[in-house]
């Protein structure tokens, strides 16, 4: 997968004490990219773009499924 141009932002919902942080390039055609901050060559998962819509809205929803 081609990740050139993809902009890294560092999770809203990490903590400050370089603790579990990841980054999100959600800018990207059809695709969300998730890596972890600390191990930024570790690897990347990558979402479809709905997928990850329907991730965020229930974790945000508090669903016992999400």
């Amino acid at each position: 997968m081609d990740m050139t141009g993809a902009q890294w932002r560092k999770s809203s919902k990490s903590g400050n004490n370089g603790g579990d942080c990841v980054e999100v390039a959600d800018n990207l055609p059809g695709v969300v990219l998730v890596r972890d901050t600390k191990d930024r060559d570790g690897g990347t998962l990558a979402f479809e773009s709905a997928a990850w819509r329907s991730f965020v809205a229930l974790t945000k929803a508090g669903s016992p499924t999400a």
